[in-house]
């Protein structure tokens, strides 16, 4: 009696998980982004978002909130209600940084997000303003050799990705580049192209426009083999050996949520990511397609602050 009574109670409070599960979503979701818009991780929701709100039948309105090295849109979506109504697109190296960068935070990257499933991955691009008298990784180090403390690079923020892939190429190519924070790779960019800082690190897609027109300089990417879709843009690892950094982007929702809400988005994500349409789009703006269980998203959440807390520590970097 006592195993039915139990297994009666496990099921009653399932049917609520299951009944808003079904009936979801009756309202506008959120998708809470960490950096300003125009940067990759912009573009990369831009590119899907729409068809997934279409699948879902409600619409998914972007809210950029950049700021703190993308911890004030983790806190926000943190401390949110679990509905499935407010979701964030995780740069994951960043959050993973970001656990051994600050000395506190307020929220856990682990234990405060229910993962979704990973979506996209994409490479770095080192760019120059082309009044820089540069056009390769390794014009650049003689550059910056021959002019001590006078060249710098924009990045999307101390601790992130972008700045420490700064760092790490200042390690191995033995210059001293000196970094320049902004609030996301959006800013950077408009002061590369301005000609207020001379180079910049920022997501291959956000850059590449720029690129192919022109406008800015790509020096070098930051993947081990060149992107397909700017093969003539050479890989920082072909001047310097094994320089390799990647983003990976990964939709969450708070920790709270109820499974059902979290396995439904999962297969409604999974399906847009494979729609043949929006990985050409995707591809062409220089992404890969990445789709996951929300179990092997959580895994690899882990294993990202387990890779970057030894990187951070080494580097010195620290926030408060």
């Amino acid at each position: 009696m006592r195993k039915i009574i139990l297994a009666l109670s496990a099921l009653g409070a399932l049917l609520p998980s299951l009944a808003n599960a079904q009936s979801y979503p009756s309202q506008p979701i959120k998708l809470i982004i960490p950096f300003a818009a125009g940067g990759p991780s912009d573009v990369l929701a831009r590119a899907f978002v729409p068809k997934l709100g279409e699948n879902l039948g409600q619409p998914i309105i972007i809210e950029n909130k950049p700021g703190a090295g993308a911890n004030l849109a983790a806190e926000y979506v943190a401390n949110s209600k679990g509905d499935g109504y407010t979701l964030f697109l995780m740069m994951v190296g960043t959050q993973a940084i970001n656990e051994t960068l600050y000395k506190k935070l307020n929220y856990n990257v682990v234990k405060d997000f229910a993962p979704i499933s990973l979506v996209g991955s994409s490479s770095l691009m080192l760019v120059a303003n082309p009044s820089v008298p540069v056009k390769t990784v390794s014009e650049l180090i003689a550059f910056d050799k021959a002019n001590p403390g006078k060249v710098s690079f924009g990045s999307s923020g101390a601790g992130t990705p972008l700045h420490l892939a700064g760092e790490l190429f200042n390690t191995q190519a033995g210059t001293n580049i000196l970094h320049v924070p902004y609030k996301g790779a959006a800013p950077a960019l408009t002061d590369v192209l301005g000609g207020q800082i001379q180079t910049a690190i920022v997501g291959t897609p956000a850059a590449l426009p720029y690129v192919k027109s022109g406008k800015l300089t790509g020096l070098g990417v930051t993947s081990l083999k060149r992107n397909s879709n700017a093969p003539e843009i050479p890989a920082i690892a072909e001047t310097l050996p094994k320089f390799e950094v990647e983003l990976v982007y990964a939709i969450v929702a708070p920790a709270s949520t109820p499974k059902a809400i979290v396995d439904k988005l999962n297969s409604q994500l999974i399906n847009v990511l494979n729609n043949p349409e929006i990985k050409a789009q995707l591809n062409s703006r220089g992404f890969d397609v990445l789709t996951s269980t929300p179990i092997q998203t959580a895994d690899y959440i882990k294993s990202e602050v387990v890779k970057w807390g030894p990187i951070v520590r080494k580097s010195g970097t620290t926030a408060e």
